[in-house]
Order: structure tokens, then C-alpha cells, then sequence
């Protein structure tokens, strides 16, 4: 009797553990360095289908409970690897082609989704129809490659149209191997149809420590190519052909966010308004983002899983309520499920609106299997419901497993299950009580995600509580019904105007708190593990010495500090900034940032985008940061990170009327400064006091820094020229500048990097910070050749990523991309 219960029970749970396959299958092929032959993942495939139907008839044959879960999870693992592998494969094939990257390339398409203007210009995804060689459309020009093996272009390709010598494009984004020449943009709307000249690229981002993963998010968005349009005098100039009637939604969100620019005159309100309505999260400006992270409120302002998941829950109780007040339809179906179906309709016509993205769709996909689940009358245990919502998200997106914002989705999900929370119980509540109650399930929610938010962002919101008791019903109950209504009635833009002032004052107030943000550095991820699993368990409906148990998961990922160098060694992260200098330097107990890298366009710059969350990763103190010279390739992103770090210092060869002067006077750079950290030797090499007067170009300027201990030397040359290197190499005794590690000087450029420099230096490793097909060809042939000739180990960017290099192993250097290598990540190759 009892092998008989047993087996019963077993034949009911292994579809479950099968499930639990299937993500772990997933998620270790997702650890794939490099894809196999589609063949390899058919396999396992089809062995994954053999298995699962015989575990169907084992599981009414009494077959042993052991085996009939070890099987299925095999089963599970097998699916998921295999469904993961070969869509991968399928995925990899529309990639571009290496032989058209920098190529002119005629392309006909439609706009696909609505696209971002700027001072710079417009940036847009076309849905490519067909491709031809340019040179073979233009009248008079003899093309060079024969028009009758026409180009493969990716079906989807992201593009920018740039204004007329603004240089103000975005090289983070399109970091092209030529300027866009002149020509400025027509007005392009979704759903049109173009006839365009293009130049691209594969897609290619800067890969740091604990950085976003831009090529993850492109792969998952089906995006493999990105250019700018031609527009010089041999292009054939940019033709509209049609209006079609294709992205009507697109088209809509692209009126509606016009519309609320037209009508609200102070920009940055009508950012957030249209950020509400439209989900264009780019109308927000910049330093709004930094006031809402630090309260803890962008989950509010951003349609991301979290908030589709927490405005269908909204959505369901203002259903089931208004469901109870008509009799007749509570007798035609009950309440409970027409909150359930109503709450995730209204989702997915939200998520529709606000552009469709990835995280949205498959937190739809999650909160549907939940609902058919419910609506089924299957009466699962909560996790079993949570297990079958996330295999199924899964299966539909597999790379969903590497996204922050699935993660944050789907523990409120299940933190929303654990509590008892749901439509269903709020509305059957007074008015009093449910308040309450939503205020317990925002207090649980934070609690929970505390946790999971240092995990991903190594930052978290200590006022986030309070903001977020002001900024739910004030968002969800005021601004975003009169944001969405103003689509009808335009001057309830107006009123939503002014709440969203009044709460931008209220938000800006909390976050100028000396202690409005907590930071930790990144945690390995047993820890962060633990510590979210601490917070789940502190905010479950549990008796209180269970919930307690909670607090000593928690705290190795609190008490978790980032391991530094010994004392009298030190370290070298040169950030992957694209192109531009940032080196992080890293004694035992103090730290320099060298150059800030460069500013990608108005909007951006390396100081927001890498160095601030790579700072904060590694909750780093800077002691000191000292500015080479003053292009904006090395200055860039100085503002963000002085702002980040009150107690930095200033060091650089800026003029005195440069604008970093009036957020942190500098102090100036020049030969002959000397200090020491730990044991560790810093030495300015360059410029001489009387360099600031005859100094024509500011390369000449550049602060050269040595830096050096018993064992070991690192040269940061900044960007001078031979004329630099000459005078350094008469200055300096013999030996004086022999390094193990050089930053290579002026990025690789033919103008340094001179013979008697290098047989000066003699570098066993050196580092090349550029941007991948940069405009200027940065390393030239020929000094990589010279470096080759002298057995020197030469890295750059694009093929390292983050380069990092101890003294510990002055010989050797570790390539961020090498270290986090994956399948989806581009591989550049030799021009």
C-alpha cells in the first residue's frame, strides 16, 4: 500500500522536476563559451523526448520513486539544453557577415519602432527587406563588388541618421569607422518605408566587471547589425516610399509621446509622462534616473517586469471590484477569475503600448501560465505554480535566466505567492484594510528584493520605503490614470504635469539625504543567493523564530567586502570605455582612477555608463583622480564619478577655466610629484612646469604617471606624441622608464610609440584602450607591428574587453572577455 502511495506521488511530481530540468538544461547551456553544429543539441533533444514518454508509462507502472525523478530531471535537462542550443544556433545564423562590416550597403525597410530624436539626430530599427551594394545604385560610380551577389543583411538592423557636423553622435552606440558625413535627417516615422544608404557594424559593447551586457540585450532582441545612413554627395540620397500600415501600435506610441511634448512645455515633465503612457523610458532625462534609482521609485517610471507584474496585481483588484458590484455578471462568472482574466488583459495591452520588450513579454507569458493554472481549478502549492510559471517564461526566452529583470519579476511573483498576497484576498477587505494591505505588500516586496537589488546593482535605496509609500498611490492612482486619460482629454496632461513636479520636489528632497543610498561591493553569487533567500524568508507568513532564521543568510553578503591587493602590491582594471583612457588602480587600502573616458553624446558618457556602477561594484573609495589632459576622451566622464566620490582629489592638466574646475579644483600635474600607498611608488614622469607655456596641442600636456614597487612597474602615458617620448628618453636615466605593464600612448596612434620609446620601456605586457572600428584606426598597423617585434604581449578593447593586470604576475593579463566569455558575444576580427 504504502509502494503504492509512493508511486502515485512520484508519478505526480516528476513532471514538476522535469521542470526544474528544463531551467537548469537552459542555464547551463547559457554557460557556453562558443555554439556547437545544430546536430549536437538535436541529440539531446530527441533523447529528451524518448525519455519523457517513457517516463509517462513508467509513472503508472510502479516504477521506483528514485529513479523516476532522477530520470525526469535528466529529461529536463536534456530538453532545456537542447531547445536553448539549437534556437541559439537558428539565432547565430542571421549574424552579420565580418566581409560587410564598413561597407556602403543600399537597404530597403520598414521602421519598426518609433524612433529617438536628440540634438544628434534620429535612431531607429528597420525591418530590412532588401539589401543591394550601394555603389552598384549610383548613377556613374563602377561598382566594386558585382551586383549579382547581393549583400545578407540581418532581417534587423538598429541604424542612426546624425545632423550635419554636430559631432555630437553617439559613439557608445554606433561607434562607426568613419564620422557620418553631413546631411541632416528627415523626419522618419514608424511603419514607414525606406530606401536608405547604410554603413555597419556588428553589434559590439563594452564588456566590464559586473557591467550590462549590451550584446546580450541585442541578441535577445533579435538585433545583429547597427550603422548610420549615408548621406555624402556619392550616396544616393535617403528616399521615403511609402506609408504602410505595419507597427500601428508603434505608430500610436510614436503620437501619443509627440503629443505630450507638444502640450507639456518643461521637458522633463513630459518625460515622465510619456515615459508612463508610451514606455519610452528615453524621454526621462538623465538626472531624473539618478533622483529615482536613489529612491528606489524607477521601478515606477521604467515598464519593466516588476512594474507589468505589480500593475496587473493593481489591475486585478480594481476588476474583482468593480466585478462584485453587478450582480449579474457575478453570476455569469465569479469574481476571483474575472480579476484574474481582467488584471492580465489589461497587462498585456499595457505592455503592448509601452513598446512590447522583452521583459515585458515574458513577464506576460508568466503571469498567463499562472492565470490558465488558476482558471484550470488545479488547486498547486504556491511553488509548484511558481516553478511551472518560470520553466514556461524559459522556454519562450531562454537568455531571460541572465537578465536582471527577470530575476526581480519573478521573486516579487513569488514573494506576492508566499505571503498570501492576491487580488482576491484585498478585495475582500474594507477600505482601511485594503490600504494596510497594500502598504504590508509594498513593505514585503521591499524587503524581499533588498537582497536581490544589492546582488544586481550593488545599490540599494535606504529611503526607498518611504518614497515608495508616496510614490505607488501617488504614480499608479494619480499621474498614470491622468497621463492615460490625457490620450483622450490633452489637458489632464496639464494636471499630471504638476503631480509630477510636486513629486519630483518631494523625490529630489529624499534623495539629497546623506544616507539615501546604501552601497555594497558585488558579492559572489552564493552569497547573493543567500542573502535573497534571507530576505524571502524574513518576509514570509512564518512564525517569528522561522522568519529569524533569515537574518543569518543575510549577513555574509552584507559583511561581504571585495578582496584588494597585499600591501606593497597593486592592481591595474583598464576599463573597456570604447574609445577613450580609464585605468582603475588599486593598493591595499587606497585607489586612483587614471582618465574618465570619454563622452558618447550629450546624453551619456563613460562616467555614467561604466565607471560609476564599476566603482560602486567594488565599493571603491577614490583617493585620487588625476586627469591626463584635457580631450574629452579622457575628461568625458569626470563629472559622474567626482560626483559619486566627494573625497576624491583632483589631479590633471586642465586649464583653469575648464568646467571640472568649478565642480573640483585641480590641482596641476607636473614632473617630479611623488607619493606612496601601501608600499606602492606613484611618480608624475610629465609635463615640466614650463611645458604649460610652450605646449601647443594638449596631447602635449598629458600627465605621464609611473607607478611601481619592488617587483614590478606600470607606465600610464596618456596621449604624447614622439616628440614627448624623445624628451622623456633623454630626461630619464637609464632604466628609468622600463616598464612591465604600458598603457600604449594616444591609443596606438602613428603619431607615438616610437622606436627609442619602446626600446626605452621595454614592455612585456601592453594595453590599448580604443573603441572597436574607430574613425581614427586606432592601433595603426604599424605599431602593433612594432610592438609584435619587440615580443611585447599587445591587448586592446575590442578583444579583451576589461583588461586586468596584477603585480603579483607583471607578465600576464586577464581579458574580461575571456573571463565571461559566451556565445553571444561578438568576436572582432582582423581588418
Amino acid at each position: 500500500m504504502e509502494s503504492g502511495e509512493a508511486s502515485g506521488q512520484s508519478g505526480s511530481l516528476w513532471p514538476f522536476v522535469a521542470m526544474a530540468g528544463l531551467v537548469l538544461g537552459a542555464a547551463a547551456q547559457l554557460q557556453q563559451p562558443a555554439l556547437l553544429a545544430a546536430g549536437f543539441y538535436v541529440a539531446p533533444l530527441l533523447a529528451a523526448v524518448v525519455l519523457l514518454a517513457v517516463l509517462r508509462v513508467a509513472g503508472r507502472r510502479g516504477t521506483s520513486v528514485v529513479a523516476l525523478l532522477a530520470a525526469a530531471l535528466c529529461a529536463g535537462i536534456l530538453l532545456g539544453a537542447g531547445s536553448t542550443g539549437l534556437r541559439a544556433v537558428w539565432h547565430a545564423a542571421d549574424a552579420l557577415l565580418p566581409e560587410l562590416e564598413g561597407r556602403d550597403i543600399a537597404v530597403v525597410g520598414v521602421v519598426a519602432q518609433m524612433p529617438q530624436r536628440s540634438e544628434a539626430g534620429v535612431r531607429f530599427r528597420l525591418d530590412v527587406e532588401s539589401a543591394r551594394w550601394a555603389d552598384a545604385a549610383v548613377p556613374g560610380v563602377t561598382p566594386r563588388v558585382s551586383p549579382r551577389a547581393p549583400p545578407r543583411v540581418p532581417p534587423h538592423i538598429n541604424l542612426g541618421w546624425y545632423a550635419a557636423n554636430t559631432g555630437l553622435w553617439d559613439r557608445a552606440a554606433d561607434p562607426a569607422s568613419t564620422p557620418p558625413p553631413a546631411g541632416a535627417p528627415a523626419p522618419v516615422h514608424a511603419g514607414e518605408r525606406w530606401a536608405l544608404t547604410v554603413r555597419l557594424r556588428a553589434p559590439h559593447g563594452n564588456l566590464n566587471p559586473h557591467g550590462f551586457d549590451q550584446e546580450l540585450r541585442l541578441w535577445e532582441q533579435g538585433v545583429h547589425a547597427a550603422g548610420y545612413v549615408r548621406t555624402g554627395s556619392r550616396d544616393a540620397a535617403p528616399e521615403r516610399l511609402a506609408a504602410t500600415w505595419r507597427h500601428p501600435v508603434e505608430r500610436a506610441r510614436e503620437a501619443v509621446r509627440d503629443a505630450v511634448f507638444a502640450r507639456v512645455a518643461d521637458r522633463q515633465q513630459a518625460g515622465v509622462i510619456a515615459a508612463l503612457v508610451t514606455g519610452d523610458q528615453n524621454a526621462i532625462d538623465r538626472a531624473d534616473w539618478d533622483v529615482f534609482r536613489a529612491t528606489g521609485v524607477a521601478h515606477l517610471m521604467s515598464i519593466s517586469g516588476l512594474h507589468i507584474t505589480m500593475f496587473a496585481w493593481l489591475a486585478a483588484w480594481i476588476v474583482g471590484a468593480l466585478w462584485r458590484r453587478s450582480t449579474r455578471l457575478m453570476l455569469r462568472w465569479p469574481a476571483p477569475q474575472a480579476a484574474l482574466v481582467g488584471g492580465v488583459l489589461l497587462a498585456t495591452l499595457y505592455a503592448l503600448f509601452s513598446g512590447w520588450g522583452v521583459p515585458s513579454q515574458r513577464t506576460v507569458w508568466m503571469l498567463a501560465v499562472v492565470v490558465l493554472l488558476r482558471l484550470s481549478g488545479r488547486q498547486w502549492p504556491w511553488p509548484f505554480t511558481w516553478l511551472l510559471a518560470c520553466a514556461a517564461v524559459v522556454a519562450i526566452d531562454p537568455w531571460a535566466l541572465v537578465q536582471a529583470g527577470f530575476w526581480l519579476s519573478f521573486v516579487a511573483v513569488g514573494v506576492l505567492f508566499a505571503t498570501g498576497a492576491g487580488p482576491e484576498a484585498a478585495a475582500r477587505k474594507d477600505v482601511l484594510a485594503r490600504f494596510q494591505r497594500l502598504l504590508r505588500e509594498q513593505w514585503v516586496v521591499t524587503l524581499a528584493l533588498t537582497p536581490l537589488t544589492l546582488l544586481l546593482f550593488q545599490q540599494v535605496s535606504v529611503v526607498g520605503l518611504l518614497a515608495n509609500a508616496v510614490a505607488i498611490p501617488v504614480v499608479t492612482l494619480v499621474i498614470t490614470p491622468l497621463a492615460m486619460l490625457g490620450v483622450i482629454a490633452p489637458p489632464l496632461w496639464d494636471a499630471a504635469a504638476w503631480v509630477v513636479q510636486a513629486l519630483g520636489l518631494a523625490l529630489k528632497a529624499l534623495a539629497g539625504l546623506p544616507f539615501a543610498t546604501l552601497s555594497m561591493a558585488a558579492a559572489p553569487l552564493w552569497m547573493g543567493a543567500s542573502g535573497v533567500a534571507g530576505g524571502v524568508l524574513l518576509a514570509m507568513r512564518l512564525p517569528r523564530s522561522l522568519r529569524a532564521l533569515g537574518l543569518p543568510l543575510l549577513l555574509p553578503a552584507l559583511l561581504w567586502q571585495a578582496p584588494r591587493p597585499g600591501v606593497g602590491e597593486f592592481e591595474l582594471l583598464a576599463a573597456d570605455v570604447g574609445q577613450g583612457n580609464a585605468v582603475l588602480v588599486r593598493t591595499a587600502t587606497h585607489s586612483l582612477l587614471y582618465d574618465a573616458g570619454p563622452r558618447y553624446s550629450l546624453e551619456s558618457d563613460a562616467g555614467q555608463r561604466v565607471l560609476v556602477p564599476l566603482l560602486r561594484a567594488f565599493d571603491e573609495k577614490i583617493d585620487l583622480l588625476l586627469l591626463s589632459h584635457r580631450d574629452s576622451d579622457h575628461t568625458g566622464g569626470a563629472a559622474p564619478v567626482l560626483a559619486m566620490q566627494p573625497q576624491a582629489a583632483l589631479l590633471a592638466s586642465i586649464e583653469a577655466t575648464h568646467p571640472l574646475q568649478a565642480q573640483r579644483p585641480a590641482q596641476r600635474c607636473v614632473a617630479g610629484q611623488r607619493w606612496t600607498w601601501d608600499g606602492v611608488h606613484f611618480e608624475v614622469l610629465h609635463p615640466l612646469p614650463s611645458d604649460y607655456d610652450s605646449a601647443v596641442k594638449p596631447n602635449a600636456l598629458s600627465c605621464v604617471l609611473r607607478i611601481g614597487n619592488e617587483r614590478a612597474v606600470a607606465l600610464l602615458a596618456g596621449d604624447i606624441e614622439r616628440e614627448q617620448e624623445s624628451a622623456l628618453v633623454q630626461r630619464m636615466p637609464a632604466g628609468g622608464l622600463r616598464a612591465d605593464l604600458l598603457l600604449v600612448p594616444h591609443h596606438g596612434s602613428k603619431t607615438s610609440s616610437s622606436a627609442p620609446w619602446l626600446d626605452a620601456v621595454q614592455p612585456r605586457v601592453a594595453v590599448v584602450q580604443a573603441g572597436y572600428r574607430n574613425r581614427f584606426g586606432h592601433p595603426a598597423p604599424p605599431v602593433t607591428a612594432a610592438y609584435a617585434a619587440r615580443g611585447t604581449l599587445l591587448v586592446d578593447s575590442p578583444n579583451c574587453g576589461a583588461a586586468h593586470w596584477s603585480s603579483l604576475r607583471p607578465a600576464e593579463v586577464d581579458c574580461e572577455r575571456a573571463r565571461r566569455a559566451r556565445y553571444w558575444h561578438h568576436r572582432p576580427t582582423a581588418p
